[in-house]
């Protein structure tokens, strides 16, 4: 295993530490709010402090984007411009599961070299499942190597969805809708890094989203690649980093997906 990776791990158990214990006493629990509907806790901001410091203290000419505390340049800069490494860190996906008592979160953590992510690992807490990837070098779940789903019929596909104001169902203006609807069933689980990471697992045979964030999608996404699937945008272009607009499954349900949005 790569040593940065090794590194991502330690820093992921630290962080899975700090919020598997402030989950024994969620009344006392100090919550905020960033918007509409999205939360924050001081757990998520001590989680990602903790990863940030380990991380640091490791590769101190590093850089970090993180979804609580933003961009921050490396403890040490090696010059101008972006670092040629970069840590983008989700602390605790699934903040308002976590606040519930809902046990769907988990920790996201990816190192990008040169704006492609070399390292995944997407830590879930509640069922001490890790799950990791390196670039070329697979994709594993607890040591064991992941495949994606080897479903071909997209009306008998499970499928994760993340739609915004959602509430109960995916409302008839979703982009998703009609694409929904001919699945055989579908799942938002409110941790969008679990989302890709079922996906390279199999446990997902896809996965759409709309308007997500580095943070989201950085680890999972190379999951799901070095876990045999395919990531594209709503026309199979590689435009999703930047719209955070997303499509994630095994290459047959894939192409399926993308012809009902075409369609």
């Amino acid at each position: 295993m790569h040593p940065m990776l090794n590194t991502a791990i330690k820093a992921a158990r630290r962080a899975g530490t700090i919020i598997s214990r402030a989950s024994l006493d969620l009344q006392h629990l100090s919550v905020a709010r960033k918007g509409p509907k999205d939360y924050v806790t001081e757990v998520d901001r001590a989680a990602e402090e903790a990863i940030i410091e380990v991380l640091s203290e490791a590769y101190p000419d590093h850089g970090f984007i993180g979804e609580e505390t933003g961009e921050r340049p490396p403890l040490e800069p090696a010059g101008e411009g972006t670092p040629e490494y970069q840590w983008v860190i989700d602390p605790l996906d699934g903040t308002t599961n976590f606040i519930h008592g809902f046990p769907c979160y988990a920790i996201s953590i990816a190192l990008l070299h040169r704006g492609q992510t070399a390292h995944a690992v997407i830590y879930d807490t509640t069922r001490n499942e890790l799950f990791t990837a390196s670039r070329g070098g697979g994709a594993f779940l607890n040591d064991r190597r992941m495949r994606v789903s080897g479903q071909t019929r997209y009306h008998d596909a499970l499928i994760g969805a993340h739609v915004p104001d959602s509430g109960a169902g995916v409302k008839t203006t979703s982009p998703f809708a009609d694409m929904l609807s001919e699945c055989a069933a579908v799942r938002r689980v409110g941790a969008t890094v679990l989302d890709l990471a079922y996906v390279a697992s199999g446990r997902l045979d896809g996965f759409c989203a709309v308007g997500l964030k580095p943070w989201d999608l950085a680890a999972g996404t190379l999951l799901v690649t070095e876990a045999g699937g395919l990531v594209g945008d709503f026309e199979g272009e590689q435009t999703w980093k930047e719209t955070g607009n997303v499509l994630a499954a095994s290459p047959k349900i894939f192409i399926q997906m993308l012809s009902h949005m075409q369609d």
